[in-house]
């Protein structure tokens, strides 16, 4: 039987890394879902948490800005937004779907980033790449994803963790 388009894994590529020779934290996502590659924006699926926890970790509601004015205070509070993975093939969303997957140059973050001190997972398929962060001296921290995917954790639950960013 022949594979139909919908049925194959489509090539794509990651967004740009959102950061500052000033950040001090960096938070790794998987890879951006659909949405957010549609959009051409972090976490811009409506029911993923990202921007309300980091919102509840700054003390600044940063959901409540347009996307554009969001980065520039995301980073004025000196955290970046990244993934671990530049390019990959997936059909849908899922990290399950991933294949193929390429990871990102993170030699960048020691270059541009002098004054990063930890290394935020946001969930367990970004989290695999902690061992090496803390190999080469940052402090790590493997979140719970805030993913629409991952809801059998509670908001609250999922920002004691969160909060550890501080």
């Amino acid at each position: 039987m022949a594979s139909t388009p919908d049925s194959s894994n489509t090539s794509l590529a990651g967004l740009a890394p959102v950061i500052s020779p000033a950040i001090r934290v960096i938070v790794l996502g998987s890879f951006p879902g659909a949405a957010s590659l549609a959009a051409g924006q972090y976490y811009a699926h409506p029911r993923n948490q990202f921007w309300r926890l980091i919102s509840a970790v700054t003390g600044e509601d940063l959901a409540a800005l347009p996307y554009a004015e969001r980065l520039p205070r995301l980073l004025a509070h000196r955290i970046g937004l990244w993934d671990v993975l530049g390019a990959c093939e997936r059909k849908g969303s899922l990290d399950a779907s991933i294949r193929n997957a390429r990871a990102n140059d993170f030699a960048l973050l020691r270059e541009r980033c002098p004054q990063l001190e930890t290394i935020g997972f946001n969930g367990q398929a970004s989290g695999k790449f902690a061992p090496q962060f803390a190999q080469a001296g940052f402090r790590t921290v493997v979140l719970p994803s805030s993913s629409p995917a991952h809801a059998s954790m509670s908001y609250e639950r999922k920002l004691e963790a969160w909060l550890a960013l501080n």
